[in-house]
């Protein structure tokens, strides 16, 4: 174009066309290579409620939700490769899947094996039977109690560190930290009466005693130890990295991810 009037109101058009694409679903982003041409293969442990659960043949959950969202706005359909959380790191770098969706906390033990993408923000909660005569409310109430999580979580450590700095110090009883596969299994340890506490990402946490019908309860009052959750690609995949970060961000700026954060009880990043 030669003429400056000509020039300005192009501008002007693009920069209406980019603001309602930016605005929706319909927004452009060069699709990246992936593992399978046109799908974006993403792993994730399908046995964890309200983040990834089947529904029938259908996997549903905040992850999948995202998932879509974001291949939809790369041009891309989703796959997904179910797999249990503590080889989902080991599973993207052997080239298994292309992603990690998974409710999985941004570490530094994990990112120095992959890259993250922050995509939102929560903490834990702690659950106790509804007949039990102890009520923690924060993870020094677990001094003495026979505590269950989740296989590969985070709070593994945690829990640990503070059983010898807090508990033992104070001569209240070492944290008896009992690890199971999945969360389902955990809970049903509570429900036996083989764990006393069981400590789970308050979202799912929130699942599970719904599916309880007042069986089990949250105890504690706020979030604990909250983390950002991230979105991970192997190393060196710098295409689907750059891809995915791009669109995360658009993402975050739409009423779409703000009513699912509201909707599953979490936080922005």
């Amino acid at each position: 174009m030669t003429l400056d009037i000509r020039k300005t109101t192009l501008s002007a058009l693009s920069a209406g066309l980019l603001g309602l694409l930016a605005a929706g679903p319909s927004q452009a982003f060069e699709t990246p290579p992936t593992l399978n041409d046109g799908v974006l293969t993403v792993g994730m442990e399908i046995a964890y409620p309200p983040f990834e659960s089947y529904d029938g043949d259908k996997v549903v959950g905040f992850d999948p939700e995202v998932a879509e969202a974001l291949a939809e706005r790369l041009d891309l359909k989703v796959d997904y490769f179910d797999t249990r959380f503590p080889n989902l790191i080991l599973g993207l770098n052997s080239g298994r899947f292309d992603t990690i969706i998974s409710g999985m906390y941004i570490l530094p033990d994990r990112t120095k094996q992959a890259d993250a993408i922050p995509y939102a923000k929560t903490g834990a909660a702690i659950m106790v039977t509804a007949t039990s005569d102890g009520r923690p409310a924060e993870p020094e109430d677990l001094c003495g109690l026979t505590v269950g999580l989740q296989q590969g979580t985070s709070w593994v450590a945690k829990l640990n560190e503070l059983s010898t700095r807090y508990c033992e110090a104070n001569g209240e009883g070492p944290i008896d930290i009992r690890e199971f596969p999945t969360s389902s299994e955990t809970s049903q340890a509570l429900l036996s009466g083989n764990i006393q506490a069981h400590m789970e990402i308050l979202s799912a946490a929130h699942s599970i005693v719904d599916k309880s019908r007042g069986r089990i309860e949250i105890t504690s009052d706020q979030a604990i130890y909250p983390e950002t959750l991230g979105i991970y690609v192997k190393k060196g995949n710098d295409a689907l990295y750059d891809a995915l970060e791009a669109t995360v961000k658009a993402f975050k700026q739409t009423d779409e991810y703000r009513e699912l954060l509201e909707r599953y009880n979490l936080e922005a990043a």
